[in-house]
């Protein structure tokens, strides 16, 4: 370190990592400028590039500028609203209001890699339903005037409808962005769950593919969304949705499901076989003795001494290990020998304990939509919500992803009514856990008087469905299990709290006189201490519940970051004490305002020499 340096005020630069990974791979291939040289690049790859125009895919009207939208950094920020979270100091869950697309570009930094599962629950793109602005190059600015938090120029919310001409492309385009970012975000054995109907399962499945591999597809499961029948249409009665499943790598392994009473019911003990409860499974091959010649053997019956060879299927197994199975009293004909032909003796304790998933998740096992309208109304007593899902499907789907784990991070960034959240709360109170969930949901107005956005209902369930935690555990919690954390930050999308140079008025003599005076002190006006502290921290790699300690060196308020990973001071009047102070205590890192050192250069420089000599690794200033 030999100078300060000034904190990138930008989100994490996920189009510049990859450039670098690529260099490093291939050094050939770069610039002088650290670009990179596509024909080298052709050249160094040779067969393996296709340059033909003729290739199986898929593509659609706005594709390439989807592109444009996933390179494009994000100066917004999050500020956090104490009074909209629960338990703020010591929450470990976060509820974020805002688009998910800005919202996924923030948390590339301090959440790259770190999500186990993701569930989303997108607009299926029926026609009737919110989508996003119609405005392709979206923007935290495109954001801020459509939520009316600037002034307004004649935009609007509105559907997707069939007669708009871009039916299928504005959905791919919404879409195909925030896929690509949410990937960077999955752990290496992690993976998404992506629900969607009929209309565009297709689709959807093409662009997964595009994004995560064909080869990280691990399921298309069929969910029983209704368990009756509908006479009031003339076409298909629709009962199921799809949940598409896709893995980051193949690091991912499906989790087993817990046996159900049901399956363990099958298995009894009716000699009293000391190695415990068993079921008997026929002593038959699915082949014929055409096809196993060497499956066939005489078996003598014990109670009518009849010589058996088999006709239509040959035996389960070579005649040695008969002699053995029969040796191990591991065959069964019965309790009074009536069975024409032997079972194997199968006990429970040898059984796998666990069920694979499979591709078709009944009413019964994940819940159905009828299920899930209850859960809201015993909440709200009201049916603040049209389609939301019950919280048994999300809990599969964790379940599937992390069944043993019960420290994971869940994100859902079309966060709907909330269900995620709810799921995520039960199962940690269920067996003490500590997954923690990050919802994203867009401010979409609801046309209510009580709930005006649907940001607002969300919340607003996790709320209650806190307190209906809290007063059912209320004297019933022992010493012995600890209380899972169910408190949650809530943070608001807008823009950075530091005030951007616009580098493109400085050929104008007045504007840049004017960006100059801006910028004597640029700091927003009406940002609290709370709000820089948590834009500092994302922007710096941390995630949005690491733990902050408040300490007073000097006189001076300094922020500990995760037990001094990071300090951060946001006072305006810095001194020579307190950054010796600050030296003294030997962080990683180190942050400062600019304004703090007020022009002077010389306590800047012995700074930096105060912090270099105390080993301090990165000494920054915003």
């Amino acid at each position: 370190m030999t100078d300060s340096d000034a904190i990138d005020p930008k989100s994490h630069d996920v189009v510049g990592q990859n450039i670098k990974a690529l260099i490093r791979l291939l050094p050939e291939i770069a610039t002088e400028a650290g670009k990179i040289d596509f024909e080298r690049l052709k050249m160094t790859l040779g067969a393996a590039v296709d340059v033909g125009k003729e290739r199986f895919g898929l593509t659609w009207p706005g594709k390439s500028e989807c592109f444009k939208v996933i390179q494009q950094p994000s100066l917004a920020t999050l500020r956090p609203d104490r009074s909209a979270s629960v338990d703020f100091e010591a929450a470990e869950h976060v509820i974020i209001e805002g688009d998910n697309l800005e919202v996924l570009r923030l948390l590339q930094k301090s959440y790259l890699g770190k999500i186990k599962v993701i569930c989303i629950d997108p607009p299926y793109n029926t026609g009737n339903e919110f989508i996003y602005p119609d405005k392709f190059s979206e923007s935290l600015e495109t954001y801020l005037r459509y939520t009316g938090q600037t002034d307004s120029e004649g935009r609007k919310w509105g559907a997707n409808t069939e007669t708009d001409g871009r039916f299928h492309s504005n959905w791919l385009n919404m879409m195909y962005p925030r896929l690509f970012l949410a990937r960077n975000l999955l752990a290496a054995d992690g993976a998404i769950f992506v629900t969607i109907d009929d209309g565009e399962v297709h689709t959807l499945r093409m662009i997964m593919n595009e994004i995560f591999g064909e080869e990280n597809f691990v399921a298309q499961i069929e969910w029983q969304k209704r368990y009756t029948r509908s006479n009031n249409t003339d076409d298909f009665t629709s009962v199921i949705d799809h949940v598409v499943v896709y893995a980051r790598s193949d690091q991912f392994k499906p989790q087993l499901f817990q046996r159900e009473e049901e399956a363990n019911a099958r298995y009894q003990n009716p000699d009293n076989d000391p190695r415990g409860v068993w079921k008997a499974v026929p002593f038959l091959n699915p082949l014929s003795p055409e096809e196993r010649p060497n499956l066939v053997y005489p078996i003598t019956h014990p109670r009518t001494g009849e010589t058996i060879i088999p006709k239509r299927k040959a035996w389960r197994s070579e005649e040695t290990v008969w002699k053995k199975l029969v040796a191990e009293n591991r065959i069964w004909w019965g309790k009074n020998l009536e069975s024409e032909t032997p079972n194997i003796k199968r006990f429970l304790t040898e059984v796998r304990q666990g069920m694979t998933p499979i591709n078709f998740w009944d009413y019964e096992f994940a819940g159905h939509t009828d299920i899930a309208n209850q859960e809201i109304k015993a909440l709200f007593e009201d049916k603040v919500f049209d389609t939301p899902k019950p919280t048994k499907l999300i809990q599969r789907m964790i379940e599937t992803a992390s069944a043993s784990e019960s420290e994971c991070i869940v994100l859902d960034f079309f966060a709907g009514s909330g269900t995620t959240a709810q799921a995520v709360l039960e199962m940690n109170e269920r067996d003490g856990g500590h997954r923690q969930f990050i919802l994203v949901q867009l401010p979409e107005p609801t046309g209510r008087q009580d709930y005006k956005t649907i940001s607002a209902i969300t919340a607003e369930r996790v709320r209650r469905v806190i307190k209906k935690l809290e007063s059912e555990s209320s004297g019933t919690m022992s010493f012995e299990k600890k209380v899972p954390n169910r408190g949650f930050k809530f943070f608001r999308l807008d823009q950075s709290g530091f005030k951007v140079w616009r580098a493109r008025v400085q050929a104008e003599p007045a504007e840049l006189a004017k960006q100059l005076d801006l910028h004597v002190d640029q700091i927003l006006e009406g940002r609290t201490d709370d709000d820089l502290l948590a834009e500092l921290m994302l922007k710096s790699g941390f995630s949005l519940t690491a733990p902050v300690k408040t300490l007073t060196l000097a006189n001076k308020k300094v922020f500990s970051i995760a037990d001094g990973a990071l300090l951060i001071c946001l006072d305006r009047e810095l001194t020579q004490e307190l950054l010796k102070a600050v030296a003294d205590l030997q962080p990683i890192r180190v942050l400062f305002l600019d304004i703090g050192f007020a022009g002077n250069d010389q306590l800047k420089t012995n700074a930096v020499q105060q912090m270099r000599a105390r080993g301090v690794t990165k000494f920054q200033t915003v």
